[in-house]
């Protein structure tokens, strides 16, 4: 198997066609067709459901298409490495996160090190805490911004304590926005949205004590945008951290903090012990600088 079978089954997946995917790559379509028969003999497995002209993924395609895609960005990641070592700097940071409001931190340090390397660019991925840990692991993210708590084991890391703030969102014509803060007793018997890491959660069930068996839960979320959305439908009310929501239209929601107050701290980590390309360690002297910069 090579690179370039991956790239022939992916333009088939992608075009759900052997002929629309033979004219693409600008070979006949019955050379298409053996190259891949071939892959799928090679693997055991059948990738494509054929009906008559549609073509469709197997869940063994399915799984295939995942993993061809990472191959192939693990490959053109590679290249970008080896090319960083001939002295330029240039390819590709790539780091995930969620939704946190340390992200403008994050930003401060995208500007200095956009300003020494302006030949790299940054690939912004926003996912779950688990998504992004196992996107490290793979080697398809080179920094995680995680809020706590998190398993560090294996991590090198910085921590930015109290760097967001856990909030309740509404809309603006809700009762409660006209109070400064929420306490437990307000939000006794509302539909309530929570985080849906259990880690997390804890946090809540630490605030709110015995009480946290009267709460109503009405929905998780792995993420805040669409609980704002359900928060701006009238459905429920997102308690979690400040994040992202701080930019939305405040005539459609409104946070207030809790009382008593809950922080977060954010950990912004990489992998130890790893080779990385030349950008990813620049990249990473940056947060180090940025931090050293913050403790004077």
């Amino acid at each position: 198997m090579d690179f370039r079978i991956l790239r022939y089954f992916l333009n088939v997946a992608k075009e759900q066609s052997f002929t629309k995917a033979a004219q693409q790559l600008h070979i006949t379509q019955p050379t298409l067709s053996r190259q891949l028969a071939a892959l799928e003999e090679e693997l055991g497995v059948t990738l494509f459901a054929r009906s008559g002209r549609n073509i469709t993924l197997t869940e063994e395609g399915i799984l295939f298409k995942r993993r061809a895609l990472e191959i192939l960005d693990l490959e053109e990641r590679t290249l970008d490495e080896l090319k960083g070592r001939e002295g330029i700097v240039e390819g590709t940071v790539t780091i995930g996160c969620g939704e946190f409001a340390v992200v403008e931190t994050l930003a401060e340090i995208c500007r200095n090190y956009q300003q020494k390397y302006p030949r790299v660019q940054i690939a912004l991925h926003t996912a779950t805490a688990d998504t992004i840990s196992e996107m490290m692991n793979k080697g398809l993210v080179d920094i995680g911004l995680f809020m706590e708590p998190v398993d560090t084991q294996g991590l090198d890391h910085i921590r930015i304590l109290g760097s967001d703030h856990w909030v309740v969102g509404m809309r603006p014509d809700d009762p409660l926005a006209s109070q400064k803060y929420i306490e437990k007793k307000d939000l006794i018997g509302k539909p309530l949205i929570l985080p849906e890491r259990m880690g997390v959660q804890s946090e809540l069930v630490n605030w709110f004590g015995r009480d946290f068996q009267k709460i109503r839960i009405a929905f998780t979320s792995n993420l805040g945008t669409n609980a704002g959305v359900m928060a701006a439908c009238g459905l429920g009310y997102p308690v979690s951290i400040e994040g992202a929501a701080r930019y939305w239209r405040e005539d459609l929601l409104v946070q207030r903090p809790l009382s008593p107050e809950i922080t977060a701290n954010t950990v912004i980590a990489w992998r130890r012990n790893i080779p990385n390309s030349q950008a990813v360690n620049k990249f990473i002297d940056e947060i180090n600088a940025f931090e050293a910069l913050k403790s004077i």
